[in-house]
């Protein structure tokens, strides 16, 4: 089977070609940063260099036929301006799917986020049948977008997977942020402390992407929620990695209705600047530290076969050892 990954520069594609790659799969990747380009064409992958925000038909003949693609890249943040999210994440959709079209693709498998169901509100065991809100931000505005565009065609074979919270070693965004937020100042108890989210182990996601990949065609045209199926409080999670660290860390009690629509200002005045700078708190930040939040997985253990398989007390463990050895 061969498999071209997009974002393989990324912390996921990443993942994703090394495992495929180990699992004696061909794996090609697909990238824009040219030092980790390279790192994977030295460890034996063909990988090529590009921007996927602009057409890259022209890459077929380099690229070859592929069996299917798994399309990681994306703009993720919490915070942008809309242009930049709709050229990455649906415009570079738009182009992936294109190209695997080019390629003989059979089987597509898109990357995209339970972001999308976010509401300022406690929402447990969500499942893949829940209509979706008025997007939160720029990113999950996008990745609906891209999500239909994914839909809409059917020849590829789409398999949509919506993981939340993708941590590992070598993750850039969501425990480093927490972890430079709590150097910055005291981080924002808000609901006495109520916030709970459940996330994923890169490892995890790696094998759900697999599981997308060899299921039969009775996947094609579904989403699929992944998780690692446990919630923790928000509080608690902080605290733990900022222990482990060596971090100092503060906790001060914000009541949460005063304090969104100051962060909604916040936003606004951020993007109208020359040159935007992303708010201390953005209206998702200060969300994701006032309510619960999980996902319903049996759909991906049903249909996929797939279990999660890393305990967060094992995954964190593996995340700070590596963020120790760099």
């Amino acid at each position: 089977m061969r498999i071209l990954v997009t974002g393989a520069t990324g912390f996921l594609g990443g993942r994703v070609i090394r495992h495929l790659g180990a699992r004696g799969l061909d794996a090609v990747g697909l990238g824009r940063d040219d030092a980790r380009c390279r790192a994977l064409q030295g460890a034996g992958f063909t990988t090529v260099r590009a921007d996927l925000s602009r057409s890259v038909l022209h890459l077929a003949d380099v690229i070859g036929g592929v069996d299917a693609v798994v399309h990681c890249a994306a703009l993720s943040a919490p915070w942008g301006r809309l242009a930049a999210f709709r050229a990455a994440n649906v415009g570079g959709t738009r182009n992936a799917l294109d190209l695997a079209e080019a390629l003989g693709a059979r089987r597509f498998v898109n990357i995209s986020s339970p972001t999308v169901y976010f509401e300022m509100k406690d929402k447990i065991a969500v499942a893949e049948t829940a209509c979706l809100p008025r997007p939160i931000n720029a990113y999950a505005r996008t990745k609906a977008e891209a999500e239909r565009l994914v839909f809409a065609c059917p020849r590829v074979g789409p398999v949509n997977l919506r993981p939340r919270g993708i941590y590992g070693a070598g993750e850039e965004t969501l425990l480093p942020r927490l972890i430079t937020a709590a150097r910055r100042g005291p981080l924002p108890l808000l609901r006495s402390g109520a916030a709970a989210i459940d996330l994923t182990h890169v490892d995890d996601v790696v094998a759900a992407i697999e599981a997308a990949l060899s299921a039969d065609a009775a996947v094609e045209g579904e989403t699929f929620n992944i998780s690692g199926g446990d919630m923790v409080p928000v509080r608690e999670l902080v605290e733990r990695v900022c222990s482990a660290l060596g971090v100092s860390l503060r906790w001060k009690r914000v009541p949460f209705y005063p304090a969104l629509p100051l962060a909604r200002l916040a936003e606004i005045a951020s993007l109208a600047r020359p040159v935007p700078k992303e708010p201390v708190v953005t209206p998702y930040t200060l969300g994701l530290f006032a309510f619960r939040q999980s996902l319903d997985i049996s759909k991906a253990q049903q249909m996929l076969g797939w279990q999660p398989r890393i305990s967060l007390d094992e995954g964190l463990a593996m995340t700070l050892d590596g963020r120790h050895a760099r």
